[in-house]
């Protein structure tokens, strides 16, 4: 598979980003060569480009976020757009007002973008079939995190330089990650092998169906991957605690450095964050050597300027021709209800 990085930004249509699982290699690449030419705005004294000047994005929140919250604000920004945010606390959601309501009634303010990240699998699907702007998924439920994943994507490609053949172990909650789920589509797209890692109430055989290894012991994986990307585990979507105690976990699935002289001398080391030092990964792994962890943060920005530009040029481009690109299929049975 080619992994030229001239191939032409012509690839992307979309007036969304819902997920990756609809999407095709070429357009996942086509993201991320648009972020490669973006990411050097970063190391200039002016960090700003005029390409969305006179934009509107909006930064809706419904669930609590850090990295990915103020990684789109950056972007916006550096794109000129001007930027709103909306949080559910504090705002007409607590008097009962839809989902769907608030973006309406936020859209004939004029905007041209929204950024959703909600609790409801399939809201950001929801979203996009009521509204005229652009819609990007910042994390829908357990579903998907497509940024996230193409932040991972860019930081493994600038270190090796391609995906075929790649080995990737994804380890940890995989039953409750959006990240995964978004990982395990793109990656295998690309030509990567993904074993995803765990105890068996966490990563189910069942994940074998899309196309994964399932692996319920870290140390006989460790020493055949490129990449190992390390995952919290999600209490917050946990009805229980799905393995003994935190200190079991630990002792049979945190990345330390024990467990890393195993592995290959150019490994990667990932993690999503929030880190859970201790739990996941130790401290000396996170802040190691093989941990490109702040390099994931930085790349996000440049991955979300690219995603704002793609799919705010496509609703132009589309509202100019007088055409309504089709939308996704739903995602999932839950995609059919309005969220609140």
């Amino acid at each position: 598979m080619s992994d030229a990085r001239d191939r032409p930004r012509g690839a992307w249509t979309r007036r969304h980003l819902l997920g990756l699982r609809e999407l095709s290699a070429e357009e996942i690449l086509a993201v991320l060569d648009t972020a490669r030419g973006f990411s050097e705005i970063s190391g200039r004294s002016i960090r700003k480009v005029p390409t969305l000047r006179g934009r509107v994005v909006v930064n809706a929140f419904y669930e609590p976020s850090t990295r990915t919250r103020l990684s789109f604000s950056l972007a916006a920004q550096r794109l000129s757009a001007d930027v709103l945010e909306f949080s559910k606390s504090g705002s007409s959601t607590a008097k009962g007002e839809t989902l769907i309501d608030t973006a309406r009634n936020i859209e004939a303010m004029g905007v041209d973008a929204f950024v959703l990240r909600h609790s409801a699998p399939g809201a950001a699907a929801v979203l996009a079939r009521h509204v005229d702007a652009a819609v990007v998924n910042a994390g829908d439920g357990a579903h998907e995190h497509p940024t996230q994943a193409l932040l991972d994507l860019y930081t493994i490609r600038e270190h090796k330089q391609r995906f075929e053949g790649l080995e990737v172990a994804i380890v940890g909650d995989i039953s409750h990650s959006r990240v995964a789920r978004s990982n395990i589509w793109a990656l295998q797209k690309l030509g990567a092998r993904v074993t995803l890692v765990g105890p068996p109430t966490l990563v189910p055989s069942r994940f074998a169906e899309l196309g994964c290894e399932v692996s319920h012991d870290l140390d006989a994986v460790i020493p055949r991957v490129d990449v190992l990307n390390m995952l919290r585990i999600q209490r917050e979507r946990q009805g229980r605690l799905n393995f003994p105690s935190t200190k079991e976990y630990s002792r049979l699935f945190a990345l330390t450095e024990r467990r890393l002289e195993r592995a290959k001398s150019d490994v990667l080391v990932m993690h999503p964050g929030p880190i859970n030092r201790g739990v996941e990964i130790s401290p000396e792994v996170a802040d190691g050597k093989h941990s490109v962890v702040l390099e994931q943060v930085s790349a996000g920005v440049a991955v979300r300027m690219a995603v704002l530009f793609l799919v705010v040029q496509a609703k132009e481009s589309a509202q100019r021709s007088g055409e309504r690109p089709a939308l996704a299929s739903p995602v999932t049975s839950e995609t059919n209800r309005r969220p609140s």
